[in-house]
């Protein structure tokens, strides 16, 4: 049962929903679906800070608790490893056995594993930590994205909503790496860690009073095959690509568990095909919405993640800028976010979702390319700032747009399943986006000093504009009719 049940008597659109004729969704925030959209978004604005917040501290970290710098990137890989290896898992499980249960459970244990982690005196248990925060993660995740959109029917709240998240879980990113700078300067890196405790506390404590429960009448059977191989594939790709950015592309560490993932999602699309209760039904995959909703909603979170990389290279190896000053300097794109989060709903309510994946695409791409002009000297901010500025709003475009395009025209019962596609598609496109953009970088410098690195940059940006692009023209030529209705 979601909030619009019980909220009206009925589901949004049916005679007795207050506030909207007979087969028209609401369109006004009461009060408490206000408090949900609050408590929702806080959960995963938390949840996209966790993901940046350490960057800045793991030097620091490393001194503090002996890690050798060989060892220091686990820090990072554990949680990224388990919380796209375990999405969409936890995405079918939430529409299984509840999705506030599992909402719940995973924000509990991120609290516990938060306190262990800011408390932790050796890299052991920090490691275990960050497994957890992880694994509390993929769980959150998914299951906060199917209450959003069963708590909010298809139409302008729901885009609403998903435009105000969109927002928040990108700035979320650029918060956390300043976040992290500031927390680690003026107290200590373990308050990164703590942070999350107070948040995850009155999260847990206030949604069991305002959100029900939805879960099928019937126990239904999990597809114990399908889950052991889509997991395991997942896992194996996801540290194929942590592999690819540490030691390169061609190396054995990073293509051995690649071609390991590619078969075993290779076997689980086999075994999807043959079990009576698939955990991703082939039918939801073949909806053009979802497909190509996603491979958009990729291509924006393997770019945006991916140029911030880079341009913190340019801020800190061509201009000289401490670490701090790099971060605060995104301020500026997490302000861009904010403002194309804002505007997506009304831009998709006049065009519609595929036009809103197309403009925001163009418009990425239109100010990607622009950053080719930058110099090695520090009157270019200017130029970045501008570029970032307005390439935020595009992305931001692009993810709401993909966020309503990959999960409308799909019943409640498969909307955990439609969020752990999306964020699964998000995650991985974080984890893929900075070791290609780095290795196309590092390919492409000819010396060591400022010059050359700024050629290599160069390069990788154009590559990254071109990926964008690319995005923009496929939702334009194969998202025919899905999801493009404007309002």
């Amino acid at each position: 049962m979601s909030i619009t049940d019980a909220e009206t008597g009925g589901t949004a659109g049916t005679p007795g929903a207050p506030g909207a004729a007979a087969g028209t969704p609401p369109a006004v925030l009461t009060p408490r679906r206000r408090l949900v959209l609050v408590l929702l978004l806080a959960a995963q604005f938390m949840l996209a800070v966790d993901f940046s917040i350490l960057n800045v501290a793991l030097p620091v970290i490393g001194e503090g608790l002996g890690f050798s710098l060989a060892h220091l990137q686990w820090i990072g890989t554990a949680f990224a490893l388990c919380a796209a290896g375990f999405t969409l898992l936890f995405g079918r499980v939430a529409d299984l056995f509840g999705r506030r249960r599992l909402f719940l459970g995973g924000l509990a244990v991120l609290g516990v594993a938060s306190l262990v982690g800011g408390l932790a005196q050796n890299s052991e248990v920090l490691i275990a930590a960050r497994v957890f925060q992880g694994l509390a993660t993929a769980a959150v995740t998914p299951a906060g994205l199917s209450l959003l959109t069963t708590s909010f029917p298809e139409g302008p709240l729901r885009e609403k909503a998903l435009g105000l998240n969109g927002a928040l879980m990108s700035a979320g990113f650029t918060t956390g790496a300043v976040l992290g700078g500031l927390l680690t300067d003026l107290l200590s890196w373990r308050w990164a860690f703590f942070i999350n405790v107070p948040v995850a506390l009155t999260v847990l404590l206030v949604v069991p009073t305002v959100i029900n429960e939805s879960r099928p009448d019937e126990r239904p059977k999990l597809d114990v095959p399908g889950a052991v191989s889509v997991t395991l594939g997942l896992l194996a790709i996801v540290f194929g690509l942590t592999q690819a950015g540490e030691h390169g592309w061609e190396s054995s560490s990073a293509l051995l568990p690649l071609a390991a993932g590619v078969v075993l999602l290779l076997v689980f699309y086999a075994v999807e095909r043959k079990v009576a209760a698939p955990l991703v039904p082939l039918g939801v995959l073949g909806k053009r919405s979802v497909a190509w909703g996603n491979l958009a909603g990729l291509i924006a979170f393997l770019t945006e993640t991916s140029l911030v990389f880079l341009l913190t290279l340019y801020l800190q190896e061509v201009l000289g800028f401490s670490a701090l000053a790099a971060g605060l300097s995104f301020g500026v794109l997490g302000f861009g976010t904010v403002v194309g989060g804002s505007v997506a709903p009304k831009v998709i309510g006049k065009i519609g979702s595929k036009n809103t994946l197309i403009a925001g695409g163009l418009l990425q791409t239109v100010f990607t390319a622009a950053l080719l002009g930058l110099g090695d000297e520090r009157g270019w901010m200017w130029l970045l700032l501008v570029a970032t500025f307005a390439g935020g709003v595009g992305n931001m475009l692009v993810i709401v747009g993909f966020m309503v395009t990959a999960t409308s025209g799909l019943a409640d019962h498969e909307q955990g399943l439609a969020t752990g596609l999306a964020t699964m598609t998000q995650q991985i496109g974080i984890t893929m986006g900075t070791p290609l953009m780095s290795a196309i970088a590092t390919a492409a410098m000819t010396g060591t000093g400022a010059s050359a690195i700024l050629g290599g940059l160069k390069v990788a940006i154009a590559v990254n504009a071109a990926i964008v692009l690319l995005g923009a023209l496929t939702s334009a030529g194969f998202l025919r009719g899905a999801a493009s209705r404007a309002r």
